[in-house]
């Protein structure tokens, strides 16, 4: 009964007056003076594999072929800060052979759990090549820990000690995914995170509204960072990388 009156308690309070055709769904206009964080011709300011990573034509090109494999999932990592309150704004592209992802308030792994030198863990942002739910672009996963999908495309959710409340469930539907992703194409992500408040936009749309009230597991800073999945060979492409702090 504890646990039932929690999780009451927790959609009420988290659930909006609004009806869900009245919330606000569009990406906010991008403010002047945004910081670029890829400069266009080479990867100053990053680190990871020189086998994986490098740019070709402008943009951050990662790939693993049979001859270069990722050992274990491996990322290009920002180094040029930690973030906390932010907004970021930048575009992707991948095949559908694996799938990539971005890494934020994320840890840089260094002991000898770490399968290469440059392993990430925490929250990610999903990329992949695919427009049929579950497996798209933009949810939320644990990379590295213990909470898996922690929120779903389509999902304003919460979580707490208890585990997750899901508020409701239809930000987006699949079939205005299909029509919002551009599969094969470039396609622009935003994500914009207050203390424990993140929210996922793919092509100006919102797709998922998250909180996250466990006191334990909750990351409010760490780094950014780009991946690339073990597995099947892959490529991933990302520019256009810029970040405003919001503190």
């Amino acid at each position: 009964m504890k646990r039932s009156l929690q999780l009451l308690l927790i959609a009420f309070l988290f659930t909006p007056s609004l009806s869900a055709e009245d919330l606000v769904t569009t990406v906010p206009t991008e403010a002047a003076g945004m910081t670029q964080l890829f400069n266009g011709e080479d990867l100053t300011g990053w680190d990871g594999d020189p086998r994986l990573w490098s740019v070709k034509d402008g943009v951050i090109y990662g790939e693993t072929t049979p001859e270069n494999v990722a050992k274990g999932n491996t990322f290009l990592i920002w180094k040029g800060g930690t973030l906390k309150d932010f907004e970021l704004r930048l575009s992707f592209q991948c095949n559908a052979t694996n799938n990539s992802g971005i890494q934020y308030r994320s840890k840089h792994i260094t002991d000898d759990s770490a399968k290469n030198d440059w392993v990430v863990r925490g929250y990610q942002h999903e990329v992949r090549n695919e427009e049929i739910f579950p497996n798209v672009s933009s949810f939320i996963y644990d990379e590295g820990g213990s909470r898996g999908r922690i929120c779903m495309v389509g999902e304003q959710a919460v979580w707490t000690l208890d585990g997750k409340t899901v508020v409701r469930d239809d930000l987006i539907s699949e079939n205005e995914f299909k029509d919002l992703m551009k599969v094969d194409d470039w396609n622009e992500v935003v994500i914009i995170a207050k203390g424990n408040h993140i929210q996922h936009y793919l092509n100006g749309r919102l797709v998922l509204d998250f909180t996250d009230e466990h006191s334990e597991k909750k990351l409010l800073e760490g780094v950014l960072a780009l991946q690339l999945h073990a597995g099947k060979p892959m490529w991933t492409k990302f520019r256009d990388i810029r970040i405003r702090d919001l503190k």
